[in-house]
């Protein structure tokens, strides 16, 4: 396993937990999908510039999409 792919899964899980405790306070949706795409993508992309771009896209998509 590649450190970096390691340190981006972290830093996923810990965006993925922050999106689920905001979006069950806020009761909004959006939030908990991104938190259950956060958690689960790192496992099947193994290409670490796919796997940046996917991780930036899940993380801006709450604040696109508000629903």
């Amino acid at each position: 396993m590649n450190p970096t792919i390691l340190v981006i899964w972290v830093i996923s899980w810990a965006f993925g937990t922050w999106y689920f405790i905001y979006g069950k306070n806020q009761q909004m949706a959006m939030p908990m999908i991104s938190w259950i795409a956060l958690c689960i993508y790192p496992y099947f992309i193994d290409n670490i510039f796919a796997l940046i771009w996917v991780w930036i896209f899940l993380i801006i998509l709450p604040f696109l999409v508000k629903f």
